[in-house]
């Protein structure tokens, strides 16, 4: 029995990681997997913080099973954290909309869901976290509107309300029914 895989994606400021965190305290079965981020640590997030150049290395070795390059920082799944697949759990990871093609390639059997928020909610919580400073949010705020890429359907969750109602959102959407409705 294989689980399945789940890739989260979305504009920066859509609650993704806290959506994400919702879930996993709701249903601990599924497995979330922790990145490898070229970005120093941070408390709001879980993730193996390494340099430029030990990303590029390890990439290079065939270290990662998926990896992307976005917002000007490198990020990585090793081959562990997929590994619950084989055991039939279900993986989610927060990824990259721009890399989804490559994921799918990898990953042919990838289910995409996409979070998103209005441009006011999303301008306040990227002001809000405090990570980025106004060029950099403004240039988020212009990627924010980007589309998924051609052919690559998703089920589509709009997280502007309570952090309880996008979690209930999510959850739902990661019922067979609801995933395999998305249009790819």
């Amino acid at each position: 029995m294989t689980g399945r895989l789940f890739a989260i994606v979305g504009p920066s400021g859509a609650g993704k990681d806290r959506l994400i965190a919702g879930l996993i305290a709701a249903r601990p079965e599924i497995h979330r997997a922790r990145r490898t981020i070229t970005r120093p640590p941070a408390e709001s997030e879980d993730f193996e913080s390494l340099s430029a150049a030990e990303f590029a290395a390890l990439r290079g070795r065939g270290g990662f099973a998926l990896s992307w390059l976005a917002h000007g920082l490198g990020y990585g799944l090793r081959a562990a954290e997929l590994a619950p697949l084989a055991a039939g759990r279900d993986v989610i990871f927060n990824g990259s909309r721009a890399a989804l093609p490559e994921c799918l390639a990898a990953f042919p059997q990838l289910r995409v869901i996409e979070i998103t928020a209005a441009p006011a909610v999303l301008q306040a919580r990227l002001a809000g976290r405090g990570r980025e400073d106004g060029a950099e949010i403004a240039r988020r705020l212009d990627r924010a509107a980007l589309a998924l890429p051609p052919g690559i359907g998703a089920v589509r969750i709009v997280n502007d309300g309570p952090p309880e109602a996008g979690i209930a959102a999510l959850i739902a959407a990661l019922q067979p029914d609801s995933a395999c409705a998305a249009s790819r």
